[in-house]
């Protein structure tokens, strides 16, 4: 049987350019002077990564922490009275899928909690058959085993499953646990690097659904 994992901010809701907007203001309010190009670079990625990042471009071992904790301060209140923003197509292409027997799943880099929240808010949840959060595992993305997890719990080899993603970690992990990737470039386009990690660049979640079960 066919399976798709999900990413979730970016790919399913459209959150992701919000999490932009309040990392900037973070690091700009605690003073580090990092670039719109240089933040995206934290996009999926797992607090180890993240902390590595964060020390190569500003020097300071703890900053990535110092941004993260200010940014989910900041964007806390927002999130809480906003309706969840959700990407173009997202139940059509679920129910399309689900019409045609694909089992769906969620790989996330946030935490639980926070993903049952955001995709019951949007009215998601019940599409899919698993929800896992990187958090639930040794290494978030871009190390493969977010996705090596959602494949166990679904019952399918990742060689049998489509990773989804929007963004560079949720791709590599795709890719290196051995699903095939959809990318559905959100805030930036994938570069040429990355079009070797791809099985198909989507336009948006109706065309990855109709890749997917029009694939043989």
């Amino acid at each position: 049987m066919k399976t798709a994992i999900f990413d979730m901010d970016g790919t399913l809701l459209d959150t992701e350019k919000i999490y932009q907007k309040y990392w900037k203001i973070a690091a700009d309010e605690l003073g580090y002077n990092l670039s719109k190009e240089q933040l995206l670079l934290f996009r999926s990625a797992a607090f180890e990564y993240g902390m590595k990042l964060g020390e190569e471009m500003t020097g300071d071992p703890v900053a990535y922490d110092r941004i993260r904790k200010h940014r989910k301060k900041l964007m806390e209140p927002l999130m809480q009275k906003i309706e969840i923003p959700v990407k173009p197509y997202v139940k059509e292409a679920m129910t399309f899928l689900k019409e045609h027997g694909v089992k769906l799943a969620v790989a996330t880099a946030t935490k639980m909690d926070k993903t049952l929240e955001y995709l019951g808010r949007a009215g998601l949840t019940d599409f899919f058959d698993e929800i896992i959060s990187a958090k639930d595992v040794a290494h978030g993305k871009p190390a493969p085993d977010v996705y090596l997890y959602a494949c166990e719990r679904v019952g399918v080899k990742p060689a049998d499953a489509f990773a989804i993603e929007d963004a560079p970690n949720g791709v590599k992990a795709g890719h290196a646990a051995g699903c095939r990737v959809i990318m559905i470039p959100d805030l930036t386009e994938p570069d040429e690097e990355l079009m070797q990690l791809i099985d198909y660049r989507a336009d948006d979640l109706m065309k990855a659904a109709e890749y997917i079960v029009g694939d043989q």
